[in-house]
């Protein structure tokens, strides 16, 4: 099996540029929110257990879930988020570790936002997180979703705070200084990462 390098980081830290980066590095990405979005799919069991405990609701009218309606409820109602992550999290977790053994190159990254908190540590080899300060993270995420101050904050709530990420990293990268700095580090990582991947097979 290929090195894995788990990518996480707050909401709006700038995951989705360092996954593109590293891509353009030729290097794989496997991406946890596109495996959800699958098994989130008409016709799928997750799907079908997704509607029986939340209900015809939470549906568009071509069949789809309506999935603003459903995360606006996650972030109000805990019990609901840990029913969700109770239904996807272990076919996720299943998914990543077959697309990570089916990836080649030297290493790959796995991005999950949910890295920590879904405790999916066991899951990859290292972990690097894409790091930014509160305020930047806050003013990032309010013009990205267009929420007000009060709903940044409430998402930002929901998630492990950035101590908790802090403490788990093996590489950081700090996203706060603009692209060619973030280039910079993704760079160098990639350095790094082939150099463990060639030690971890021998």
């Amino acid at each position: 099996m290929v090195f894995r390098v788990g990518l996480t980081g707050g909401i709006a830290s700038g995951k989705s540029t360092v996954s593109t980066l590293f891509e353009n590095l030729g290097i794989e990405v496997i991406d946890a929110d596109n495996i959800a979005r699958q098994l989130s799919q008409p016709g799928t069991a997750e799907y079908q257990s997704i509607v029986q405990q939340f209900g015809a609701d939470y549906l568009l009218a071509d069949g789809q879930l309506n999935r603003a309606a459903l995360r606006k409820r996650l972030f109000s109602d805990r019990r609901a988020k840990q029913t969700l992550e109770q239904i996807l999290h272990p076919s996720i977790r299943q998914q990543l570790l077959q697309q990570a053994a089916d990836a080649t190159g030297s290493y790959c990254i796995v991005s999950i936002p949910l890295l920590i908190e879904a405790n999916m540590q066991s899951c990859v080899d290292r972990i690097l997180l894409v790091d930014v300060d509160h305020e930047t993270q806050l003013a990032r995420l309010q013009t990205r979703d267009q929420l007000s101050v009060e709903e940044a904050i409430q998402h930002l709530a929901a998630q492990s705070n950035r101590a908790e990420r802090l403490q788990y990293a093996d590489d950081i990268i700090d996203n706060s200084d603009g692209i060619e700095k973030l280039k910079f580090q993704v760079t160098q990582l990639h350095a790094l990462y082939c150099q463990l991947a060639e030690a971890a097979e021998h």
